[in-house]
């Protein structure tokens, strides 16, 4: 499969980090100062600047907008059919830059290294580049290397779709600002619904792109390619979950390879989940199916393959409330990673299993089928 490999592209950037495209107004989108302009009206955009961000958005890089300008400004876009629409949780204010990448991060649920800042100010890219040394910054004569490094990806059907999924989003958030009542009651009306089981052919491009893209919920960082080997080899099995609410479908939102080979016991050398899903308890629900379904096998003990990062304390959170704890040294988990490990019987020591949250509804995928 192109593009999965991990290796660095020639142009300098990572595909697989980047998921958000910022964009700075004033000398990069369009070439005038909107604030000074005598009338109402925006400047014009550049063309190749609309081109680039609707092909960005084919391949399921957002794009947002962070300006030092007039709040004014945003409201002016919605005037202008088909511009606003194409940037999600725009920041136009007169706040430092890094600040608006931060909250763009923030609103959008992604990290903030997930960013790329487009920027015809030297002062501006210095400043992000100070204070979020983690970001990548361009002039705009960057564009056509970035969208160079885009080329040979495999663009997955949830790729196609992940702009208009984050609108949706934006919506879910609106409608959870003016609801009445607590967050669980919330999450009960949203009638979340998770759906897990085997992946199917036309599943495994999206669970290599979690491996490559997740990283907040990713146990183990386990490379595509890697992925792609062990889920085809004898006694592996690889499992998706699919979620929906209603307000629309999320897509398939979380991969988990699973390894067979020892008796009496489940391994998991990747658990991945899309950050869209994070704080709605689908992470922990997917996570708790799996237990269960390994002791419906007959597992007596589950694995999980651990390498700690900056990123994925939520996922070692997660692992720990499940009961799974560290063992002994394991040369599967390679020299940075750990095993961590639960018995699954409550002879064993291995208790209760966890329970999903009331609020999600959780089915197999022969269940949903039916």
């Amino acid at each position: 499969m192109t593009g999965t490999t991990g290796a660095p592209d020639p142009t300098g950037h990572d595909p697989d980090r980047i998921k958000c495209v910022v964009w700075d107004l004033d000398g990069t989108l369009w070439d005038e100062i909107a604030v000074e302009t005598l009338t109402d009206e925006l400047p014009v955009p550049r063309p190749e600047m609309l081109a680039a961000i609707d092909a960005l958005a084919a391949r399921g890089v957002l794009s947002s907008l962070a300006s030092r300008s007039a709040p004014a400004v945003l409201d002016r876009m919605d005037a202008v059919p088909g511009l606003r629409e194409r940037f999600l949780a725009p920041q136009v204010s007169w706040q430092d830059k890094s600040e608006s990448l931060r909250r763009i991060a923030k609103d959008l649920g992604i990290a903030v290294e997930a960013l790329v800042l487009v920027d015809d100010s030297p002062y501006e890219r210095a400043e992000v580049e100070a204070l979020l040394p983690g970001v990548r910054t361009l002039d705009p004569g960057g564009v056509p290397a970035l969208l160079a490094a885009f080329e040979d990806r495999e663009v997955t059907p949830e790729s196609r779709e992940r702009v208009r999924r984050y609108r949706t989003e934006e919506t879910r958030r609106t409608e959870g600002e003016r609801f009445r009542g607590t967050r669980e009651e919330f999450l009960r009306w949203c009638e979340m619904r998770l759906t897990i089981g085997p992946a199917v052919a036309d599943e495994i491009p999206r669970a290599l792109e979690l491996a490559a893209r997740t990283h907040r919920l990713n146990s183990s960082g386990l490379t595509p390619d890697r992925l792609r080997a062990l889920a085809a080899a004898d006694g592996h099995e690889l499992y998706t979950a699919r979620m929906s609410d209603r307000f629309g479908e999320y897509g398939i939102i979380g991969a988990a390879l699973v390894d067979r080979t020892a008796p009496g016991s489940w391994s998991v050398p990747l658990l991945a989940l899309s950050c869209r899903v994070a704080g709605r308890g689908a992470a922990a629900a997917f996570l708790f199916w799996l237990l269960e379904r390994a002791r419906e096998c007959g597992a007596e003990r589950f694995r999980v393959t651990l390498r700690p990062t900056d990123a994925n304390l939520e996922m070692r959170i997660l692992l720990r409330q499940a009961g799974l704890r560290r063992t002994e040294a394991d040369a599967d988990a390679g020299d940075d990673g750990a095993i961590l490990a639960r018995a699954l019987h409550s002879g064993d020591g291995g208790g209760d299993l966890p329970k999903p949250p009331a609020w999600l509804h959780v089915s197999t995928r022969k269940d949903a089928d039916a």
